[in-house]
């Protein structure tokens, strides 16, 4: 499959059958087009660059170098999970880079939401040149451009920041799963054995919790966010929302409500739960979830995350709202 135009007769990948004829086939391109030579690839721990990177590896090996970038505003527990299944399960040579202070200090005291996602895409692009340079003998760089990547961005997947690398690093690209939609990725990922908690995981935008905790970023606020958002998946998992609900999650506000806590006056931060349903993502309807269930999650919210008094559930529709906050 080459170009950057879906054959009409590429049929769609929805069965495990023809998840591994593709994988046979993509194994035999991949290796013809490396050769002996090493490939780069930034590992954000989505879906997208999952498959690519399980791809890789069963093409090339060690052949692949994988560069997972903790900036500190990934979801509770997603950088443990990169190392276990990469380093520890599937024997990737994977570099972990710490650069959890650098970005925060970054963003210290900037509450304007596009000033943050440019802080944010341009230190990765940054770091990722760093850790870039710091290798031998790199001839290919590997991205999960997936086809609506194309229909939307033009060739170079822009919005993972990977396309703003200097023009001196000539990297020829290597993009495996760009004819192939969301569905059809995560029909690739399955066959590969990654787990479904990376296979099926949510959409999450490129500046990740930076755009959930609003306005400027601060380190306790941002906590209070990861946690919140740690329980608020737990639940909906335990109770059959996990496969429902496209998206949800939780955002936590630059400012504090009075409340009680151990019988004494409580200034804290607000909590706020999206859940919404989509097929494009241009409109989105509000999740119906349970009354009884709601108030679960906010006793937990409340008692178990430090910094935060109130819960409250975002009604609104895309549109007037967009999905995200921010």
């Amino acid at each position: 499959m080459t170009g950057n135009v879906r054959p009409d007769t590429m049929g769609r990948i929805t069965t495990p059958e023809l998840a591994e004829a593709f994988i046979e086939e993509q194994i035999k391109e991949l290796r013809a087009q490396i050769g002996d030579k090493k490939v780069l690839l930034a590992l954000s721990g989505g879906v997208d660059s999952s498959v690519v990177a399980a791809l890789l590896i069963k093409a090339v090996g060690k052949q692949l170098v994988c560069v997972h970038v903790n900036h500190g505003l990934l979801r509770k527990g997603e950088p443990e999970q990169v190392v276990q299944v990469f380093r520890d399960e599937m024997d990737a040579n994977l570099i972990y880079v710490d650069a959890v202070d650098r970005f925060l200090d970054k963003l210290a005291g900037v509450s304007e939401p596009e000033q943050k996602r440019k802080i944010i895409g341009a230190e990765f692009i940054r770091v990722f040149e760093e850790e870039a340079r710091k290798l031998e003998g790199i001839d290919f760089l590997a991205q999960g451009t997936i086809y609506p990547d194309i229909l939307e961005s033009g060739p170079v997947k822009a919005h993972h920041n990977v396309g703003g690398l200097p023009e001196d690093l000539q990297f020829e690209l290597v993009e495996p799963v760009k004819l192939l939609f969301k569905d059809e990725v995560r029909v690739i990922g399955k066959a590969l054995g990654l787990p479904d908690g990376m296979v099926y995981r949510q959409p999450f935008p490129g500046p990740g919790l930076g755009v959930r905790c609003l306005g400027a970023i601060t380190r306790d606020r941002l906590e209070a966010l990861r946690e919140s958002d740690a329980i608020l998946r737990e639940e909906f998992a335990k109770n059959g929302l996990e496969g429902k609900v496209w998206q949800y999650f939780t955002v936590v506000p630059d400012f504090k409500t009075t409340g009680v806590k151990n019988d004494v006056r409580a200034y804290e931060w607000p909590c706020i739960i999206r859940a919404v349903n989509t097929v494009d993502a241009m409109t989105a309807t509000v999740e119906n979830v349970p009354f009884e269930l709601l108030q679960h999650i906010t006793e937990r919210i409340t008692h178990e995350v430090p910094g935060i008094n109130r819960v409250l559930y975002d009604m609104t529709p895309k549109p007037t709202g967009t999905i995200e906050w921010e």
